[in-house]
């Protein structure tokens, strides 16, 4: 089993007993994965801040790039994977890995990184640190306005429609610098959860 990233947060919550190394929410969330890994079906649902945040995800890459006065950050197509993780980084640069995170409105943009604290992000990160090999990872919000597509008539158009407020305030940039002692836990954490999704698998399979 190779897992994601993005499923890391839920994965590395503790347990609330010192005996199981699993929380119960990662036991939910594997049951989840396994029932669809066995089944065949994705029981994503597909919202609108979701849709504005990877169909038009160049819009928060070109917002970084304008903010930085640059033109270096392009998003990445290379996917890697290791004996436990598989996953492809928003931007991968020989010093750092940038993951853009597109806010659906003014009133959910962070905007200053105390609010844009996140430890499901900051997991993500860390596991692509370690599938990378890079020593930091940028957590970064953007604001940039919302397409009309995704709009209805009654939206409050003064929270989504931005470009008239200057560019740097609407990126908020949260840094982690790669640290063993989490990957350490990352391993020791997905092994166990691999441990359960396949006694899992075999309880369907034995039905």
């Amino acid at each position: 089993m190779k897992w994601r990233p993005s499923q890391l947060g839920k994965l590395m919550t503790n347990s609330r007993s010192k005996s199981e190394i699993l929380s119960e929410t990662a036991k939910s969330e594997i049951r989840k994965i396994a029932k669809q890994d066995f089944f065949g079906y994705d029981s994503d649902i597909r919202t609108k801040p979701m849709i504005k945040g990877t169909d038009w995800e160049q819009d928060g890459i070109d917002l970084l790039n304008e903010v930085r006065f640059t033109k270096k950050y392009v998003k990445n197509t290379i996917r890697v994977e290791n004996e436990l993780m598989t996953g492809c980084c928003d931007i991968l640069m020989d010093d750092v890995i940038i993951d853009i995170k597109s806010s659906w409105s003014l009133e959910t943009f962070p905007a200053t990184p105390s609010e844009g604290e996140n430890s499901d992000y900051e997991w993500q990160g860390r596991a692509y640190m370690w599938l990378y090999d890079r020593p930091a990872f940028e957590l970064v919000y953007t604001m940039y306005d919302t397409d009309d597509d995704l709009l209805t008539p009654w939206d409050n158009k003064s929270i989504h429609k931005v470009k008239h407020i200057p560019a740097h305030h609407r990126v908020t940039v949260i840094r982690y610098e790669r640290e063993e002692v989490y990957e350490e836990q990352i391993k020791e954490r997905l092994r166990a959860c691999s441990e359960y999704y396949a006694q899992y698998v075999n309880e369907l399979n034995s039905k």
